[in-house]
């Protein structure tokens, strides 16, 4: 358990720490779609749009430095405002400690206040670590694309899963 990481919404002061771990994340090859983070600025304006857009965007903080985050971003068009987007993800020392549960329920709190209906994403088939955790919290599985992943030439499905929240 790592009591000590606190979750709080995600502003500005926190961007260049959550560039690091989304970067290092993404290098890891086999979670995220991103096989490397963009640019600081684009990511900087990416997370300050969401921001100011009212998403969900948490940041796990181990002292001032971005060790995880957690972000639910709402669909663009009015006919799909009522769906967001889930992304997440933890720097590998964090892992298997009840971070993640603690992130993913706090984003799921907020996407209930802020009035999301319905929240969805895709998680890698080989990752059963996270559809355990997705599930222990409610998430189903809605099904799967095939060969939806691929990287260095090997394919891997994306389960696609999602939340109901009222």
């Amino acid at each position: 358990m790592t009591p000590d990481i606190r979750i709080e919404p995600m502003g500005e002061e926190h961007i260049e720490s959550f560039y690091r771990v989304l970067d290092s994340v993404a290098r890891e090859r086999k979670y995220l779609s991103l096989l490397e983070a963009p640019s600081l600025e684009e990511v900087r304006k990416f997370a300050l749009a969401s921001i100011a857009s009212g998403n969900v965007n948490l940041a796990a903080l181990d002292g001032e430095e971005v060790v995880g985050w957690c972000d639910i971003r709402r669909h663009f068009f009015p006919s799909h405002a009522h769906r967001g987007s889930l992304g997440m993800g933890l720097l590998p020392g964090f892992r298997g400690q009840g971070l993640g549960r603690r992130l993913i329920e706090a984003a799921i709190s907020g996407a209930r206040e802020a009035g999301m209906v319905r929240i969805e994403f895709g998680v890698h088939a080989d990752n059963a670590r996270a559809i355990r955790l997705y599930e222990r919290v409610g998430f189903v599985k809605e099904g799967v694309s095939r060969d939806a992943f691929r990287v260095d030439g090997e394919y891997t499905d994306v389960i696609n899963m999602a939340m109901i929240l009222r």
